[in-house]
């Protein structure tokens, strides 16, 4: 039986009204260990598993025509599927490599349709999910638009410290929208 204590603790602090079906939708993931610089969601193909990240290191990105721009990245235990292609099967613009090796909990996309009809949880967890989505990627975008990349930064300090620490800086550079050679000017004003 896969570790899922961190995915059962995720629902009980994240959706704690929603218990019905719960245990049964847990013990459905499936375990699955992936080799760093893998490839686990690329853009053009649609999401066909639930994903909850147990342990490691993700990056997400958007591939332009001359380069790649980091959107988001993963550290902490959460749900790393991209949830409209995968409710609506539509295709996903999204690229998600590993930056570590990672743990994964993994549920396939029929399995969940049929949990889904059998359980309510379901559906109050996909409304839930999408709400979180929607408003991370509001404040994203607010932030992106109105904030210099110096405060973006001195942000990070604050509420990620741990994309710092394990996430390489030419992706942070990426991230925020310099160069590499801008983030460390950025660094050692602000240190």
């Amino acid at each position: 039986m896969p570790n899922t204590k961190k995915l059962s603790d995720f629902f009980s602090t994240n959706y704690p009204l929603n218990r019905e079906g719960i245990e049964e939708t847990i013990a459905a993931f499936e375990l699955r260990t992936i080799p760093k610089h893998k490839i686990l969601l690329q853009e053009g193909t649609q999401e066909q598993t639930l994903r909850f990240l147990n342990k490691g290191t993700i990056r997400e990105f958007y591939i332009g025509k001359h380069k790649e721009t980091n959107i988001n990245f993963f550290t902490r235990p959460q749900f790393i599927t991209d949830f409209s292609s995968f409710i609506h099967g539509s295709t996903t613009k999204r690229n998600q490599e590993s930056l570590s090796k990672l743990e994964v909990l993994v549920l396939g996309k029929e399995t969940f349709t049929n949990l889904l009809r059998k359980h309510s949880c379901g559906r109050s967890f996909i409304e839930a999910a999408f709400l979180k989505i929607l408003q991370h990627q509001e404040l994203l975008e607010y932030n992106r638009i109105t904030k210099p990349p110096e405060e973006l930064y001195e942000n990070l300090q604050q509420q990620r410290s741990d994309w710092l620490q394990k996430i390489p800086q030419y992706h942070i550079a990426s991230y925020l929208g310099v160069t590499p050679e801008t983030l460390s000017r950025i660094r050692k004003r602000i240190s």
